[in-house]
């Protein structure tokens, strides 16, 4: 009996070691977050995610800043512009998902929105000559830049959404959210400031952005979270800048016709 309780004890005692053992060895993989932040720690790869959408997030409020200074608005105006670029598609897709907009229920993501645009309204307030003259080019460079990055961003970080809630195996779905998370916050953006939608009239936008979805929603299935979100991001941005670079446009109407 005695030695039955020993072997019993070891056999809890091997268990329970073994299981430490295992959380330890899953801790070695989190981050400890700030107090304050909701969660006191993340894994590498929600870290790796998240520093994606807030870089996607700079860029896209970048872009907005840009448009609203391009139309003479106020700091107000540049802000808003620069938050509805970042955040507006990324609420639309939630809304159509059933979810609380991610922007409301974690308003880091506004605040950096507000940070990027107000920084680049100060930048071109003081320095007026950037967006005059020769150096006029640097709007739609940075333009360029901005969106690409941000479309290509936060393309991934749609399909992810849509994983994330369960449709995993239902392509378009994927798809249409990842296109619309990309492209639909730069479409308010350019409604609300009365120009041509962007993604209508510049070189390859939403196409860009419905092959990086598709791209994203394979690497997933066959790589794997960050694969994905990196691969289909770089596809996006790369497409976008040779579009740019070789003139890439989709076949429209001439001046000339008139119905």
């Amino acid at each position: 009996m005695r030695s039955d309780r020993r072997t019993g004890r070891q056999r809890n005692k091997a268990k329970g070691e073994s299981a430490a053992a295992g959380k330890a060895g899953r801790g070695a993989w989190r981050l400890h977050m700030p107090a304050g932040s909701g969660r006191k720690e993340m894994d590498i790869q929600e870290y790796i995610v998240f520093c994606m959408e807030l870089v996607g997030t700079i860029a896209f409020a970048a872009s907005g800043a840009m448009v609203g200074i391009d139309r003479r608005m106020d700091v107000f105006g540049v802000c808003v512009l620069g938050v509805v670029t970042s955040v507006g598609g990324g609420m639309v897709r939630d809304v159509i998902l059933g979810n609380i907009p991610g922007a409301l229920v974690r308003p880091v993501y506004v605040a950096v929105a507000v940070a990027a645009a107000l920084l680049v309204f100060l930048v071109l307030y003081f320095k007026k000559g950037l967006l005059q003259g020769k150096t006029g080019l640097l709007y739609d460079r940075v333009m360029l830049v901005m969106d690409s990055v941000g479309l290509g961003i936060f393309t991934a970080m749609g399909v992810m959404t849509g994983i994330r809630n369960g449709y995993l195996d239902n392509t378009f779905l994927l798809v249409f959210v990842g296109t619309l998370t990309g492209v639909g916050g730069g479409l308010l953006r350019d409604m609300m400031a009365g120009v041509p939608p962007y993604i209508f009239v510049k070189h390859i936008y939403a196409c860009a952005s419905v092959v990086g979805a598709l791209g994203c929603v394979w690497s997933y299935r066959s790589f794997g979270q960050i694969p994905a979100v990196v691969l289909s991001s770089a596809l996006v941005i790369a497409i976008r800048f040779l579009a740019a670079y070789y003139h890439w446009n989709l076949p429209h109407m001439k001046q000339d016709v008139s119905l």
